[in-house]
C-alpha cells in the first residue's frame, strides 16, 4: 500500500512541498501552506483529496484507521507531516546549529598543535604565473671541512692505492689514454717520430705491485726500470715502434726516497732512441699507507729535448704525493726517510 496523492514535504528540499501522485514524486513543488485550507489540488490533473498527507509518514490527517504499510519508493526516512512555517523554522534552526557545530569541531581538530592546544591555520598560498617571484636572501654557506682531493683541481687522487698526486702546471688528468693506471699526462699530443700514431711528452703511472713476492722497494724499482723503458720508448701496446726502438740507456740517478711518509727507492734512466730525442724514465716503489701496505709502483716517462717537461717535475710530483686525507705528510729525495719496512 502507498499513500494517496497529495502535497507532502519534499524529501530533497524540506523547506518546500512536493506533489505525490500516489505512485511517484512529480516535478511540482510549492511553498508550505497553513493547515485547514481545504483539499489538496493535483497540479496536473485537477483536484484530489489529501492535503496534510505525508507519504513518508504513511497516514492522512483527515482519515482514521491504520496507516498504509509501504512508504513511497523514494527511500525517504519516515517523518511527521508538514506543519507549515513553524516546522520549517525549527528544522532550519536545527540544521544550522549542526552545521556550525561541525565547522567549529573541524577547526578545533585541524588547528590542534603537537601540544594539544587549539589554534587556527592559514591555508597555503599558491603562486600563479602572474605573481612576482618571491625574493629571498641567498642561503649562508655552512661551514665545511677542507676540500676533498677530488674537488681540488690541482690534485689527482689514486683511490686504489690511497694516495694523491699534485698536478703541476702543464699537466692534466688523462684523456683518451690506452695505458692503464695513468694518473696524469702533459697537455696536448704530437705525431710520433717513427711508426706514426700519437705521442705525449710526459705521463705518470701509479699501480700496485701484485705479481711479485718481493717487498723491497729497492729491488722492485731495479727490476722494473727496464720494463718501464721498453714500454715507453721501445714498443707500444700494439707492437709498433713509435720512436724506432731504444738504442741505448744509462742510469742517471737512484737511491732511497721518502714518499707519503714511507721509505721508498727510485731508479732513473736516460734513454736514447732511433728517432726523436729519446727521454727519461723513472721507477719508484714505496709501501702503501693503507691495507696490507702492498708496494706501490710509480713510473715517470718524460721526453727529452726542449718540448719535454723538465725532469725537476719528477721531484716536484714525488714530494707532493700524500696519503688521502693527510695533507701534511710528504717526501722527496733527501728528506726524512721514515721507517724502513
Amino acid at each position: 500500500m502507498t499513500p494517496p496523492p497529495g502535497w507532502y514535504r519534499d524529501p530533497t528540499a524540506p523547506h518546500q512541498e512536493r506533489w505525490w501522485d500516489g505512485a511517484a514524486w512529480t516535478e511540482h513543488r510549492r511553498a508550505p501552506e497553513p493547515t485547514g485550507h481545504g483539499p489538496a489540488v493535483d497540479p496536473s490533473q485537477g483536484t484530489a483529496p489529501g492535503y496534510g498527507q505525508h507519504p513518508a509518514s504513511g497516514y492522512h490527517q483527515a482519515q482514521s484507521g491504520p496507516a498504509p504499510a509501504a512508504p513511497p519508493p523514494t527511500g525517504v526516512v519516515p517523518g511527521e507531516p508538514s506543519t507549515g512555517g513553524r516546522g520549517k523554522a525549527v528544522a532550519l534552526t536545527t540544521a544550522a546549529a549542526v552545521l556550525v557545530g561541525a565547522i567549529v569541531t573541524g577547526v578545533f581538530v585541524l588547528g590542534e598543535d603537537d601540544a594539544g592546544s587549539p589554534r587556527t591555520r592559514t591555508p597555503p598560498i599558491t603562486a600563479t604565473t602572474s605573481d612576482p617571484a618571491p625574493v629571498t636572501d641567498p642561503p649562508s654557506p655552512s661551514p665545511t671541512a677542507s676540500e676533498s682531493p677530488a674537488d681540488d683541481p690541482a690534485v689527482v687522487e689514486d683511490q686504489l692505492n690511497g694516495v694523491t698526486f699534485p698536478l703541476p702546471d702543464g699537466w692534466v688528468r688523462p684523456k683518451y689514454v690506452a695505458e692503464d693506471d695513468v694518473m696524469m699526462t702533459t697537455d696536448g699530443t704530437y705525431d710520433c717520430p717513427a711508426d706514426g700514431g700519437v705521442c705525449r711528452h710526459g705521463l705518470v703511472v701509479s699501480r700496485t705491485v701484485t705479481a711479485n713476492a718481493e717487498s723491497s722497494p729497492k729491488v722492485l724499482a731495479q727490476q722494473d726500470i727496464e720494463d718501464a723503458a721498453d714500454d715507453a720508448y721501445d714498443r707500444d701496446l700494439v707492437g709498433n715502434k713509435p720512436f724506432g726502438g731504444i738504442e741505448s740507456h744509462e742510469e742517471v740517478a737512484s737511491g732511497p726516497v721518502a714518499v707519503a711518509g714511507r721509505a721508498g727507492y727510485y731508479v732513473r734512466w736516460r734513454v736514447r732512441t732511433a728517432k726523436g730525442p729519446g727521454g727519461y724514465v723513472q721507477s719508484m716503489v714505496f709501501p702503501s699507507t693503507v691495507g696490507t701496505e702492498s708496494p706501490i709502483l710509480v713510473r715517470y716517462v718524460f721526453d727529452a729535448g726542449e718540448d719535454g717537461p723538465p725532469t725537476a717535475d719528477m721531484d716536484t710530483i714525488t714530494k707532493g704525493i700524500r696519503p688521502i686525507g693527510d695533507a701534511d705528510t710528504g717526501g722527496g729525495v733527501g728528506s726524512g726517510i721514515g721507517p724502513t719496512r
